[in-house]
């Protein structure tokens, strides 16, 4: 196996913990499409600053302040410093300090038990990768739980309709690359808020806006991108299918359709324009709750503009309707001949442009078992019972605020006869509902592979401090479980360094050359039509695909009203903030987040700025403080994703008025899709007692909480 220059920093590591030198340079593996390259120094065996590194071009300017303060995760008070099994009751996150070796002997003995007594399905491994590196999973622990035959996780938590539909239509063809905006006469940003969660496309932008590059927004929101647009559409959440298909209908009906394109790369146009045909711009207008003006100039814009690139986002799928609008808006370029030119086209996620597999190095098909919808993880832990789910092993994975329908899930959790497991860095909220808590290794003490979904190219990442504690690397955590359970895990995956070396060596040589050598492979930059082309079996987009068409609940391109919304007139969306990434570093809040309200529904239940609020629907209700915004649509309500329970008054986050429904294709979740009212708490004295009043919008009379 060819060893890279970097190999030799394990055995010369001096016994002071410095790895013999002040500054190392690793990356990012985050939940971000950047995927930063970064420049840590490091002082007496601990990091005292984070900063950007030129290693990578793209990133080389500046880095996330989320990042810059990853130390105070390292060495807060929340990490977790060694094995603990639970003392006490549970969701109390009081745990006893053991050996690693008692640790796993204790949860090899359990799975074996339970295994015997009700089958290996009556486990459950609980993870997503999203803020982790390439190798921090799927690696041994899948060759494990593959192996050990455990219930299956369909990790749909994210990106699944997105997933789902841009497999369907393009085989995951990579995207326009970031320095190719600045080729684009017109830039139209659907779903995404690259400021908060792209931040490096943001100067790419705005250096072609100031060259005079049109700029179109669609979000409920006004974000910043959206202030300096030329036109901002603030749809209604859930609606952005019909907009997408009014364009489609005023592309086709006003010659703008690219007839030669479509006849030459495409199959079933035609299925997409009848249904297209339902949405003329007035209509569309009045069910997304825009000025109908200002869509047809939006439609004339991009029919009229070329190159044009969207740069469609993960926002517009976590509703009902979130498969066929992603499907909608990434047909657009198809149907207005926007391909073959830099800056032309569509961006979304780009992590398959080396053509990485994960299953090339498990090398363990996936057993005939249950799978499990992560999104449903409330009703498994509650009402599965053939079998019923004894054991969850949660790593890379805060299922307690991250997943749909918290109440179930806690309720889940909470069973006295679920065996919990959870393998992370900080004592999360679902570590506190544990059996047995793990202490894992951050990505600045381990060696991965951080694999960029924004502009495809791939960096090594690598330890810049020794483990706090007895902080364990998760293929070495896993390889060990193996062995005492006998259950056999290829040598090559049983520690992080391993398991970089041998995958890198599998990818292409025009990743692992370069990665193995500097420590970062090249970007990719494709022009879409030019020299990348779709995936599919004939290389065609299939604008109607039959599968899909068989899966959508009533039909591709259709729109689903929501049956909620005359009960509960209000939409929750819960965006991505500057805090954190997903829940990573929401123990870091010190502050009770805020919700965000337009001032017509503010002034119509009696509410202002500083007033503390009650979010409530059929599934839960929310406490918490408000903000009165124009910057929020009328009609909907902002509280920021990714909350830990300790940001709002009742321990309640977005996530508990959420339900477990699923979206129309990709069984995604409808995150952004919680049907709410919102009334205004008073406090005040009975019995010498606080109590909590509040007036109810339907009735204006007071309740007492």
């Amino acid at each position: 196996m060819r060893k890279p220059p970097w190999y030799t920093l394990l055995v010369s590591k001096p016994e002071d913990g410095t790895w013999g030198r002040s500054t190392v340079e690793t990356a990012c593996p985050l939940d971000c499409p950047d995927t930063c390259s970064l420049s840590v120094s490091v002082e007496r065996g601990q990091i005292t600053k984070i900063d950007e590194s030129e290693r990578h071009d793209l990133t080389g300017n500046f880095i996330c302040n989320k990042v810059r303060r990853f130390a105070d995760r390292i060495y807060g008070v929340n990490r977790l410093h060694h094995p603990g099994v639970l003392k006490g009751i549970k969701g109390e996150g009081q745990f006893e300090r053991v050996t690693w070796d008692k640790a796993l002997e204790g949860i090899s003995a359990r799975m074996i038990q339970i295994r015997d007594e009700y089958g290996a399905e009556a486990i459950l491994p609980l993870s997503y990768g999203g803020s982790n590196g390439l190798l921090s999973q799927d690696t041994a622990d899948a060759q494990l739980f593959r192996r050990f035959k455990t219930s299956r996780l369909a990790r749909n938590v994210c990106a699944a309709p997105t997933t789902t539909v841009t497999d369907a239509l393009y085989g995951r063809m990579p995207g326009v690359s970031y320095d190719d905006y600045q080729h684009a006469n017109l830039i139209l940003i659907w779903g995404a808020n690259p400021s908060t969660s792209a931040s490096h496309l943001v100067p790419h932008i705005r250096n072609a806006v100031r060259s005079g590059t049109a700029l179109i927004v669609v979000d409920p929101r006004r974000t910043s991108l959206a202030k300096e647009a030329d036109i901002h559409l603030a749809v209604r959440p859930g609606t952005d299918v019909v907009v997408a298909l009014a364009i489609h209908r005023f592309l086709f009906e006003h010659g703008y359709a690219d007839t030669s394109f479509l006849d030459n790369h495409t199959h079933r146009a035609e299925i997409l324009r009848e249904r297209a045909k339902e949405w003329p711009i007035d209509r569309a207008a009045a069910v997304a709750d825009i000025d109908a003006e200002l869509l047809e100039r939006a439609a004339e814009m991009y029919a009229e503009t070329s190159p044009a690139v969207i740069r469609c986002g993960w926002g517009l799928e976590r509703n009902r309707n979130g498969g066929n609008a992603a499907l909608a808006v990434l047909t657009l370029p198809a149907v207005a001949g926007k391909f073959g030119v830099r800056g032309g086209g569509y961006s979304m996620s780009s992590s398959r442009a080396f053509h990485v597999d994960e299953n090339q190095w498990i090398r363990e098909p996936e057993p005939n078992t249950r799978i499990v919808n992560m999104n449903h993880l409330g009703r498994a832990l509650t009402e599965y019972d053939d079998p019923p789910v004894k054991m969850l092993f949660v790593y890379n994975c805060n299922p307690a605020v991250t997943l749909p329908d918290q109440h179930r899930i806690l309720n889940g959790l909470n069973r006295t006869d679920l065996y919990t497991v959870v393998f992370d860095q900080v004592m999360t909220d679902t570590a506190r509902w544990a059996d047995v808590v793990l202490p894992a290794t951050t990505f600045f003490e381990h060696y991965d592979l951080a694999l960029s979904y924004g502009h495809g190219n791939v960096q090594l990442v690598q330890p810049v401090i020794e483990a706090v504690e007895e902080a364990r690397p998760n293929a070495d955590v896993f390889s060990d479980l193996a062995s005492k359970l006998g259950v056999d895990v290829d040598e090559l995956l049983q520690t992080d360094m391993e398991s970089v070396i041998h995958v890198t060596n599998m990818l292409p040589d025009i990743v692992s050359q370069p990665l193995l050598d500097q420590g970062v492979s090249p970007r990719a930059c494709p022009v879409q039509f030019g020299d990348t082309f779709p995936r599919t079996d004939d290389g065609k987009i299939d604008l109607a695909p039959e599968e899909l068409e068989q899966k959508a609940p009533e039909g591709l391109y259709r729109f689903r009203p929501d049956p909620n919304q005359e009960k509960y007139p209000l939409v929750l969306v819960s965006p991505a903030s500057d805090k954190t990434t997903n829940s990573t570093l929401g123990e870091l809040r010190t502050r009770l987040a805020h919700l965000q309200i337009h001032p017509d529904d503010a002034e119509s239940r009696d509410l202002a700025t500083g007033d503390t609020a009650r979010i409530y629907n059929d599934q839960g209700e929310i406490h918490c403080m408000v903000v009165v915004n124009t910057d929020v649509k009328r009609g909907v309500l902002s509280l920021p994703k990714g909350l830990w329970r300790q940001s709002t008054m009742n321990e309640s986050t977005a996530n508990a008025l959420v339900s477990d429904e699923l979206t129309d294709l990709g069984d995604g979740a409808c995150f952004n899709d919680a049907r709410v009212e919102v009334a205004r708490i008073v406090t005040a004295t009975l019995d010498g007692q606080d109590i909590a009043l509040w007036a109810t919008p339907e009735t204006g009379q007071n309740r007492v909480h």
